[in-house]
């Protein structure tokens, strides 16, 4: 059999309920999330204007980044995805180490975003313990991805819509207020983009620098997309299309959402602490919209929250079915869903809101940082993946979305992310993020090592344990 082949045992067990839309709108809404209506304050304090060519530059990476990935995924449509293409492509270390990374990175965000969202519900209903919120939201999801897949897909669906709402109308009120069209409002012209006065760029390159890192993680999350394709009713057809739909919608709302920040607002208004989403709507006058925005920050913790506990599962049951861990996390039920590795993310997201409890600022930080700068480190192995399995690909006459310009646009990627580890490297915070998650890296690969060399030994005494490929 082909080494590229997809596993025989995801093609008939695994559910297929996934349409093209709920594709395309689990990639749109795990990509827009927090990081957007919370974290761009960070980006255009540290940049000013210039917070635009940031996301430009970060806007261009990722699209780079997935049209390789979404190649891959219509080629070879698989639940691991990258892990799985780094396994083929690289090597049997580089998918256990990559498959596990991710895994430990959205376990560890999984608690963030279900503290984030307790703690917003919690003050609405003083009364009731923040532990008590968030017990019920984790229970509700779990049974939400315990059923069958295309009731997650329609959860999942309608979330991301809902924000994805909330972006366009976001568009339409801001272009009204930079034209001046609603009612006691002028034109903004271009006083704020050019700083008040400091300049496009008042904190320079280094400026640009620091916004870069700030926002470059926002993007993360759209990955999703070819992990989910794996349980789609066509998905060699699905992926291409959701990843096509996603780049471009992503990268309109994102730029247009941070052009209309930095047009209407002073740079130096912005911090961290204040949406510049509920700024905007300040200026336009628009009443409760602070509260509106709550809502709209809970919808998206929990539609994160919801995308990860699936993207934790389907990633831990695709490692199972290699060979890559436990046998029993690649369990299904007879709705094809990985019950075993579904609760086991559901667990772990327990004892992360448990650690964001009881030590918030000493081993949750810790593991916080191990895992900062992890989505650099598999998007770096997603682009060798693509130049190592191209000519495969080829030779089997199994690629329906190519990447642009190979390899040379495959190649200025990685050029990209090297000079995008650089730039963290100059930065004291961000240097101990990348520290962090080398340690963790090299923590994983050894026991990935010391799990073949076990696995394999058992198999040679036991042939007929050797996982299903």
């Amino acid at each position: 059999m082909s080494e590229t082949r997809r596993p025989a045992s995801e093609v008939e067990h695994l559910g297929s309920g996934l349409k093209v839309r709920h594709l395309t709108m689990m990639g749109l809404g795990s990509a827009i999330g927090a990081g957007l209506f919370l974290g761009s304050g960070v980006g255009i304090a540290a940049a000013g204007p210039a917070i635009i060519v940031s996301y430009l530059l970060a806007g261009v990476m990722i699209i780079f980044v997935m049209r390789m990935l979404g190649e891959m995924g219509a080629a070879l449509p698989v639940s691991g995805s990258f892990s799985h293409y780094a396994r083929i492509g690289i090597g049997r270390w580089a998918g256990f180490s990559m498959g596990w990374l991710y895994w430990f990175m959205l376990i560890m965000v999984l608690g963030v975003e279900i503290t984030g969202a307790s703690a917003i519900v919690q003050s609405w209903l003083p009364g009731v313990p923040q532990w008590v919120v968030a017990l019920v939201f984790v229970t509700f999801f779990a049974v939400v991805n315990l059923a069958r897949v295309a009731n997650f897909g329609e959860f999942e669906f309608w979330f991301a819509a809902l924000k994805v709402a909330v972006i366009l109308g976001f568009l339409v009120i801001g272009i009204l207020l930079v034209f001046g069209l609603l009612p006691g409002t002028e034109p903004v012209g271009t006083t704020h983009l050019l700083g008040d006065g400091d300049g496009f760029a008042p904190n320079g390159i280094a400026g640009i620098a620091a916004g870069l890192l700030a926002v470059a993680f926002a993007f993360g999350g759209i990955e999703i997309v070819t992990i989910a394709a794996a349980e789609s009713k066509d998905p060699e057809r699905s992926i291409a299309t959701a990843v096509r739909s996603v780049v471009w919608r992503i990268s309109v709302f994102y730029l247009g959402s941070i052009s209309i920040m930095v047009l209407v607002l002073p740079w130096t208004a912005a911090s961290g602490e204040t949406s510049p989403f509920v700024s905007v709507l300040d200026i336009a006058g628009i009443p409760y919209v602070s509260g509106f925005m709550e809502l709209v920050v809970v919808i998206a913790l929990l539609s994160a929250f919801n995308a990860n506990v699936y993207g934790t599962s389907r990633m831990a049951y695709s490692l199972a079915r290699g060979g890559d861990g436990p046998a029993w996390l690649s369990k299904l039920t007879h709705h094809g869903v990985p019950r075993n590795a579904v609760l086991v993310s559901v667990f772990f997201g327990f004892v992360s809101v448990w650690l964001n409890w009881l030590l918030p600022d000493t081993i949750l930080g810790i593991l916080l940082n191990a895992v900062g700068s992890a989505l650099i480190a598999i998007w770096l192995f997603i682009v060798v993946s693509h130049l190592r399995l191209r000519r495969t690909f080829e030779r089997e006459g199994t690629i329906r979305l190519r990447m642009w310009l190979f390899p040379y646009l495959s190649w200025f990627t990685l050029a990209m992310l090297i000079g995008f580890i650089v730039l963290m490297l100059s930065d004291s915070a961000a240097r101990v993020q990348l520290a962090s998650t080398f340690v963790l890296f090299l923590i994983i690969t050894a026991l990935g090592l010391l799990w073949h060399r076990t696995h394999d030994k058992k198999a040679v005494s036991h042939p007929s344990d050797r996982p299903a490929q």
